[in-house]
């Protein structure tokens, strides 16, 4: 985790006191050798670094303890996997997990899955606003910042936390009254994109983890999507990966730590033809599919 430092000064009426005695004793004493000059400014000096420190701390948002979930879905390395959220669900494929919308899904499709074999997760968009949604009113004008380069689709303000819990929270027990196994929270890297909102590294390990822990604390399974340069952070919250692209832009490496960990990798590849790339994802132990950017059936595995 980086830290984010802010210099500020101090507003208490107790640190403005050690300033009014500090000047009253300069001036009743001034060039004069005075014994309680010097343990003034000391004292004063003590004040303004605990103030500091004390505004750091409040200015730098702190990610709670993880919360454990041994009853949660944890996939093995090697799962077979598919992600649809657009369309109606093609129920055919034979893998371990499906990955789908949970606003568009009802609990019968869950259901059908569920007899079928399959671990079903449910993908909820926790770090922009989309404009089609349910409950895209419940969302202010203060949380919605820039356009993310999808239609309709805002990147809200996780500062913002006493607002988007609520409704987060309304979204994970919808995803667990449907009977799904896990959740996919998605835009969950705000801090590094062009948001309209100075978000910084520690706002986001914040929201994030404020995920993961409300999933855990519901029975969900629950991935980390994107956000590779928080890996090494959130890696004990999350029970598993989903990226995108990450064999195109060479980063791939990032994600190891999840493998290392015995967690699985969900990867996902939409210009590169399987023969760039799924060699080298199953050498990685990469669970890796070609998709069309639209994710709707199409679906090449590596493995």
């Amino acid at each position: 985790m980086k830290p984010n430092v802010y210099v500020t000064g101090c507003a208490s009426d107790f640190c403005n006191q050690g300033t009014r005695a500090t000047a009253r004793d300069d001036a009743l004493h001034q060039g004069r050798g005075n014994p309680l000059r010097l343990p003034w400014r000391f004292a004063f000096l003590l004040l303004v670094m605990l103030c500091s420190v004390i505004s750091v701390s409040a200015a730098a948002p702190q990610a709670t303890a993880p919360v454990p979930c041994s009853g949660c879905w944890h996939p093995a390395l090697n799962t077979s996997w598919q992600w649809q959220l657009t369309g109606k669900i093609d129920q055919s494929f034979n893998v371990s997990m499906y990955d789908i919308d949970m606003f568009d899904n009802s609990a019968s499709v869950v259901r059908e899955l569920h007899n079928a074999g399959r671990v079903v997760i449910c993908y909820i968009d926790a770090g922009t606003w989309e404009n089609w949604r349910p409950d895209a009113k419940k969302f202010p004008p203060s949380v919605l910042g820039k356009n993310n380069g999808w239609p309709g689709e805002r990147w809200l303000d996780i500062r913002q936390l006493s607002i988007l819990e609520p409704i987060m929270q309304a979204r994970i027990n919808l995803c667990k009254s449907k009977g799904f196994d896990g959740v996919e929270f998605d835009n969950v890297d705000g801090y590094s994109n062009n948001t309209g909102f100075p978000l910084t590294y520690n706002d986001q390990i914040a929201y994030n983890t404020w995920l993961a822990n409300q999933a855990h604390a519901n029975n969900l399974s629950v991935a980390l999507k994107n956000d590779l340069g928080q890996v090494k952070d959130l890696l004990p919250y999350f029970d598993w990966a989903l990226d995108e692209q990450c064999f195109q832009y060479q980063e791939c490496n990032k994600l190891l730590p999840f493998i290392n960990a015995n967690k699985a990798v969900m990867e996902v590849e939409y210009k590169l033809a399987p023969s760039q790339f799924c060699a080298k994802a199953n050498q990685m132990n990469f669970n890796s599919l070609k998709k069309h950017l639209n994710l709707g059936s199409y679906r090449v595995a590596c493995r």
